[in-house]
């Protein structure tokens, strides 16, 4: 039985608000417009989850909402991990391996580099930056999510939204 992950970064935020802290920073109109359109393109694509966790910082939550709208998944189920928040790789697994084993498809949304380095260690990929709004998929067989390790998944896709 193949599980799936599904790691989203973040729309691009705006940095026109100094007043805001960096968590509660808002997407910018291109963020506004790039994550529904990603969402699309994953609907397109017949990408579904049955978890989304995702940062509560305003940017990454923003962005859940609008990729969960676009695939059908309902937003009041996302999960806020307050842990996602600038998250490491290794905190990013960690919380991935709390993951009930009757999920088998979940997409995880937040931030860089975490998302950038944990997407390397994954499998098979070599990217050097996920950009605003990218999403990078990957299959594992691992039985349990608690097993999740570097090394245990293979790339199946890696998606940009255009003008990057």
């Amino acid at each position: 039985m193949s599980r799936t992950i599904t790691l989203i970064r973040h729309a691009k935020s705006d940095w026109g608000h100094p007043e805001l802290s960096d968590f509660d920073r808002p997407l910018n109109g291109r963020g506004e417009q790039d994550a529904p359109r990603m969402g699309e393109v994953l609907k397109e694509r017949g990408v579904q989850f049955d978890r989304v966790i995702a940062s509560p910082a305003n940017r990454a939550i923003t962005t859940a909402i609008a990729i969960c709208n676009a695939v059908g998944y309902d937003e009041a189920r996302i999960d806020r991990e307050i842990n996602l928040y600038l998250a490491s790789a290794s905190e990013i697994i960690h919380e991935l391996r709390k993951v009930d084993d009757r999920f088998q498809r979940v997409a995880v949304v937040c931030h860089n580099p975490g998302l950038t380095v944990l997407a390397n260690v994954l499998g098979d990929m070599k990217i050097d930056n996920m950009p605003t709004c990218s999403v990078a998929i990957f299959e594992t067989d691992i039985e349990s999510w608690s097993e999740l390790e570097p090394g245990t998944c293979r790339a199946v896709d890696f998606l940009t939204p255009k003008g990057d």
